[in-house]
């Protein structure tokens, strides 16, 4: 069996729908997996600090029956002498998988290209694959179906947000990156996934207007302004960002019944309002708890 990759949302496009209902149903059969990863090792390699991509995985793998090892990179001979390649190797011997949490999407290519065995991206500066999958589930389960759907990006076009865009065209979502001129998504994503959505009878659209863009929309979504490794001001990020915040002036907006997500962590009286994300419309906790059932219908998939 040729083994298969997650390091961009592409890699496994063809399936994602279909990972969508499978992390449902492991959801509903939470309890009862009868351990189909039974004797499988996950190494999960740490570049960046992590909450929930640490838990999660970690969780998963263990319900599913198999075993997490957790490295910090930092103490790895990786870097320190050894090549990437080198590195690769010797853990496509030990391990049944690898969860790479990378700065770097070059590094995380390397390991993919290298390692014999599947390697599923954790997070790296260009996407953030487990994330846009627990994002489609958890539209699903709040909104039945995508087509017609509309989903609205506030902020910085981030890692999140590519995986967003692919995600999004690959489910015939419409959705909207709305982000300030000198903080689009990736250009060549954009284009991509605008491509994907034609083929899929959605649409995929750039906006600099929040209040224009949130009209109407079913899901507000919003991540941090300042990620991890960007060394962006935070005074200068406010002001370039604060016409981007979900408040419940634009919430109002939206439709009546439209839903608030954000990957977290949040920052509090930024991004986002705190009386949105715990008002009635915020789904931000079930969307993180979708992590943990995202993450097993990947490791299911790839290392079953």
């Amino acid at each position: 069996m040729v083994k298969r990759n997650l390091i961009s949302v592409l890699d496994m496009k063809d399936e994602w729908p279909a990972l969508v209902d499978l992390s449902i149903k492991l959801k509903e059969e939470r309890g009862n997996h009868n351990a189909p990863l039974e004797g499988k090792t996950l190494i999960m390699m740490f570049e960046k600090p992590s909450t929930r991509t640490r838990i999660s995985f970690d969780v998963a793998i263990t319900e599913l029956g198999g075993h997490a090892l957790y490295i910090d990179v930092s103490k790895m001979q990786m870097g320190h002498g050894e090549t990437v390649e080198d590195t690769a190797k010797v853990m496509s011997r030990f391990a049944h998988g690898i969860m790479y949490r990378a700065y770097d999407y070059k590094m995380m290519d390397r390991i993919g290209e290298v390692a014999t065995i599947p390697v599923i991206s954790g997070l790296d500066n260009l996407e953030h694959p487990c994330q846009a999958l627990a994002d489609m589930v958890t539209i699903k389960e709040k909104k039945g179906s995508f087509r017609g759907k509309k989903l609205v990006y506030l902020g910085d076009g981030n890692n999140v947000c590519n995986s967003l865009l692919y995600a999004s065209a690959t489910v015939g979502l419409d959705m909207i990156a709305c982000c300030p001129a000198t903080r689009m998504p990736n250009a060549e994503i954009m284009l991509g996934a605008a491509r994907i959505a034609d083929a899929n009878g959605s649409k995929i659209i750039a906006s600099h207007d929040p209040i224009e863009a949130c009209r109407d929309a079913d899901i507000l979504y919003t991540d941090t302004w300042v990620s991890m490794g960007d060394d962006t001001p935070e005074e200068k990020a406010i002001k370039l960002f604060k016409m981007y915040q979900i408040n419940s002036d634009l919430l109002s907006i939206a439709k009546e019944d439209c839903i608030v997500m954000h990957c977290l962590p949040a920052h509090r009286g930024q991004e986002i309002t705190a009386d949105v994300m715990d008002g009635p419309q915020s789904v931000v906790f079930d969307q993180a708890e979708n992590r943990l059932h995202a993450q097993k219908a990947v490791l299911y998939t790839l290392l079953r």
